[in-house]
């Protein structure tokens, strides 16, 4: 493990060991999201899906209830908690010991989730879209996955644009946690929102550039499953995107990733196995 990066995170007094890196299976509770194979809707379906990742490896799960792909359209409040309630209760009624994160911007989706279980807010917006959901963090005490997003899901893709893509996005980092820490926010996990208001070029650079965000002491989490800047450099579509994705896993990896979103669990663990192998860990 790479110095200066953090070895484990409280989970509202449940240490969860970092000292290797560990996988968020992701589950879509949407009829839209852009790896269609992600979607689960019909209870069968969520079952089998969460056995399937838990089994494959998966030390947590990402429960989403809203697609935040470019341009989708945004849901309310209460579709969204309909949504993902649900498959947050089975998951901790079959599997009480999973991790379950709740994907959303919303602070009354967060609370319900976490009444029903979940124990991380995962907030593309860091608290932008509805300020409520950092007093939730702040409340609970449970771990807060901070991202970096330039503009809103609606218009985030149209022409983003940067003068230095890593100073400014390590600055945001710098100045968020700053407020987070002041309203008693201290787990926190960084995600630097690969695909989120960048270009391919800039999220390739962020990439590059990865190990400098260690010196905001925080674990780092790393979103690229599928996702479009894997796609587009190499021709094809997210359904083929999975060599890719593997690949970018091993990278990240490689400069200090400890938690990799994935769609594709099985194969995330591999790389996790063959990069222990590599290092002597």
């Amino acid at each position: 493990m790479k110095s200066g990066i953090s070895q484990s995170i409280n989970m509202q007094g449940r240490f969860f060991s970092l000292e290797e890196p560990q996988i968020m299976g992701i589950l879509n509770c949407t009829p839209d999201s852009f790896h269609s194979e992600s979607r689960v809707q019909a209870s069968t379906e969520i079952a089998n899906k969460i056995e399937a990742m838990i089994n494959e490896g998966a030390t947590i799960l990402d429960f989403g209830g809203q697609s935040t792909r470019p341009g989708a359209t945004q849901v309310g409040v209460q579709e969204e908690i309909d949504r993902v309630m649900p498959a947050i209760e089975l998951a901790k009624k079959h599997y009480p010991d999973v991790h379950c994160s709740i994907d959303t911007f919303y602070g009354k989706v967060a609370e319900a989730a976490i009444h029903a279980g979940a124990n991380i807010i995962n907030d593309i917006s860091a608290g932008s879209i509805d300020a409520s959901i950092l007093d939730i963090a702040a409340k609970t005490k449970v771990p807060y996955v901070l991202m970096h997003m330039q503009g809103k899901p609606s218009d985030m893709q149209l022409n983003p644009s940067y003068n230095n893509i890593t100073q400014e996005v390590y600055r945001f980092f710098q100045e968020k946690l700053a407020q987070l820490k002041v309203m008693g926010i201290e787990e926190v996990i960084i995600d630097l929102g690969f695909g989120f208001g960048k270009n391919a070029a800039h999220n390739f650079e962020l990439l590059r550039n990865m190990e400098l965000f260690h010196q905001l002491h925080k674990p780092i989490l790393t979103g690229i499953s599928r996702k479009s800047m894997i796609y587009k450099t190499l021709g094809t579509d997210a359904a083929n995107a999975l060599n890719g994705s593997t690949v970018l896993h091993a990278w990240a990896l490689e400069r200090g990733s400890q938690i990799l979103r994935v769609h594709d669990v099985k194969e995330a663990k591999e790389a996790i196995q063959l990069w222990k192998a590599l290092n002597n860990y």
